[in-house]
């Protein structure tokens, strides 16, 4: 079978390796921390990421990045965004011609403000799918049913692709937009923030319903105005994470804004975990996003400032609730 490469052992890294590897593909886990990866090898479990879970023992772990891509036929990017250049960098030169890239993780780089298929093509000089939608690792690993979205520039390779993914409980759709599926996973995750915000502060179920709504017209206005295709962010990638990220309490984003509503710091909130929060550093790649294209978006500006500026969350909302009266269309 097609050796694969998963590289990122978080928690939805290793939720796909072990779902790989059910599969009887050939995988190689690969993280970052060496004890990590020992323990992985020793007892087929991640405490770090997936505490309580049984691994498959045909998952391959590794710390040694050389070693994980350089007989990989298929390679999935599991790296949080402002990281993923600097782990494949070094490592793009020993990447097999044929191999195929697929990327799983959701951001955009700062500085860049490149998805991050766009930062792996710059990097490996190839064309990268896209894996998104939504889908918590925590429920994917215990086999509750999902469905996702995979888009590919190529639509061979995206049927070869969801064959590959997609099992009895993991159902896999092709698309053929991997720019609005990433800023669709991207953005999702800025207003995933917002909508934690509005919790913590017990502003109740209205407002959570309006921002939702509101974030996703923000989201299709700046994906059109980038290339996209509008129609997108009405799926998988698009609508149906952004409602899961909103309201689900095991989305990290939420979880922090949840928490700048109750009043911590968002020091003291990266601080209490180990897990990344996109939506933090996207939260000004978006702000920058919005600038350069010119597109309104009051709810990503306004989670900038509170995650950048040290902006009250209360005057944020008030900040939103006082624009300038409009038409919704």
């Amino acid at each position: 079978m097609s050796y694969i490469s998963v590289i990122g052992a978080g928690s939805w890294g290793t939720t796909l390796a072990n779902l790989l590897a059910e599969k009887e593909f050939d995988v190689v886990l690969w993280t970052f921390e060496r004890n990590l990866a020992e323990e992985i090898k020793r007892s087929h479990m991640n405490s770090v990421y997936l505490p309580g879970v049984r691994l498959s023992t045909n998952i391959e772990v590794t710390s040694n990045l050389k070693d994980a891509v350089k007989k990989a036929r298929f390679i999935l990017n599991v790296v949080p965004s402002q990281f993923t250049r600097s782990v494949f960098k070094g490592v793009a030169s020993f990447i097999p011609g044929d191999t195929v890239i697929i990327n799983a993780s959701k951001g955009i780089e700062q500085g860049t403000l490149l998805t991050v298929s766009s930062i792996l093509k710059e990097i490996t000089k190839r064309k990268v799918a896209a894996l998104s939608g939504p889908s918590f690792a925590k429920e994917v690993i215990k086999k509750f049913p999902t469905a996702v979205t995979l888009a590919t520039e190529n639509p061979g390779t995206g049927l070869q692709l969801q064959e590959i993914f997609n099992t009895n409980y993991f159902r896999v759709y092709t698309h053929t937009d991997v720019l609005g599926v990433e800023l669709g996973g991207a953005l999702k995750n800025v207003v995933a923030i917002a909508s934690g915000i509005c919790d913590g502060m017990g502003l109740g179920h209205n407002a959570r319903a309006a921002l939702i709504t509101r974030g996703l017209a923000e989201i299709v206005r700046l994906g059109k105005a980038m290339g996209a295709d509008p129609r997108t962010f009405s799926g998988l990638s698009g609508l149906g994470d952004l409602v899961l990220t909103c309201t689900g309490p095991l989305s990290r984003n939420y979880t922090v804004g949840s928490n700048l509503g109750k009043g911590m710091t968002l020091r003291d909130i990266l601080s209490s975990t180990k897990s990344v929060a996109e939506g933090v550093a996207t939260a000004l790649s978006a702000f920058e996003l919005a600038r350069k294209y010119g597109v309104e978006m009051p709810i990503v500006e306004q989670v900038y400032k509170v995650i950048y500026k040290d902006k009250s969350p209360a005057e944020a909302v008030k900040k939103l609730m006082n624009r300038s009266l409009k038409s919704e269309f």
